[in-house]
């Protein structure tokens, strides 16, 4: 009896030793599915799109949450609870692990979740192993790959080279997060390049992208915005469909699906003139060939990226830096 006891503590802790978080439930059953031994948990937020805090997982960062994916995308309280927090609360019970592995791809989607991630580790997992997972490039390619483009031996390949992280690391990550979360993205703007020995291989670029995301000074539009209605003018698209499919195929480094994509579109409905097919405004050409400025049409101080309200900055495309907008 006790021998049989012995063998299956020794069963159960193989099988429970490892914790894997992802970025996503496409990863999460690609690991299911090639019988990876641990838990997985699917980290399930877009952390890049509205307002956050630095204090991930407390009550006033789920509401926050909460608050924004209501007003911008409709999510029900049922939604949220069903499909975030339930899978939050299984991380928290998640305890006896002694590695965790993440799973993060090299979009600004997966590192703004990855940081944020690291922050909670910090605070609630301390002395534990944490191992990261890069994936994007692959040699003799010049194309960024997400996990689900990998071969099964790729991404064995992949996990075998996984990166242990020093508490050097995490402390970094965790500062980078404090600094998104932050009232001002300009001390973000100064830091974010200079750790040339980081881990995070893929975050200087991510967070380079989501400083792009203020409003340019140019047309009051920000690169995603300028993105959408410069492909919906250089090519022909029979309905709104096929433009969100374009952006998608097209786009390597925002890891946007075609819920985000839908959302921006219908903030820029004044600057089409039709869906069906796709076509720009007199308004929205002018706006492309920065004749007009549509700052004023968008402005919202309930509009965030990160800790900063989005309108009270500007990107000025010329020197790549953000200028503070003062009262």
């Amino acid at each position: 009896m006790k021998l049989i006891r012995s063998l299956f503590t020794i069963l159960f802790y193989m099988n429970t030793s490892l914790l894997h978080i992802t970025n996503g439930d496409t990863t999460t059953n690609l690991l299911k599915k090639l019988e990876f031994t641990g838990e997985i948990i699917t980290w399930r937020e877009m952390l890049c799109e509205g307002k956050t805090t630095t204090d991930v997982g407390s009550e006033k960062f789920w509401k926050n949450r909460f608050e924004f994916l209501k007003t911008s995308y409709k999510i029900t309280k049922k939604t949220f609870i069903d499909y975030t927090l339930k899978e939050y609360r299984n991380l928290c019970n998640q305890k006896q692990q002694k590695e965790i592995v993440l799973w993060f791809e090299h979009d600004l989607f997966s590192q703004i979740n990855m940081i944020a991630v690291l922050n909670w580790l910090k605070k609630h997992r301390k002395g534990r192993k944490i191992s990261l997972i890069n994936c994007g490039k692959i040699a003799g390619s010049n194309k960024l790959f997400s996990f689900s483009e990998l071969t099964p031996k790729q991404l064995k390949e992949h996990y075998d080279q996984k990166v242990t992280l020093t508490l050097d690391d995490i402390e970094y990550a965790d500062y980078m997060w404090q600094l998104y979360c932050s009232e001002s993205p300009l001390r973000l703007e100064t830091v974010y390049k200079f750790n040339p020995s980081s881990p995070f291989i893929y975050l200087s670029d991510a967070i380079k992208e989501h400083l792009k995301r203020f409003p340019s000074l140019k047309n009051g539009l920000n690169l995603v915005e300028n993105t959408i209605i410069k492909t919906a003018s250089v090519q022909s698209f029979t309905n709104k469909n096929n433009l969100v499919e374009q952006l998608i195929l097209e786009q390597q480094t925002l890891g946007f699906g075609d819920t985000q994509y839908q959302h921006k579109i219908a903030t820029l409905k004044n600057l089409f003139s039709s869906f069906n097919p796709v076509k720009l405004s007199k308004t929205g050409v002018k706006v492309l060939k920065n004749q007009t400025n549509y700052y004023a049409n968008l402005r919202s101080d309930f509009s965030y990226l990160g800790g900063s309200k989005k309108y009270s900055f500007l990107y000025q495309n010329d020197v790549e830096k953000l200028l503070q907008i003062t009262a």
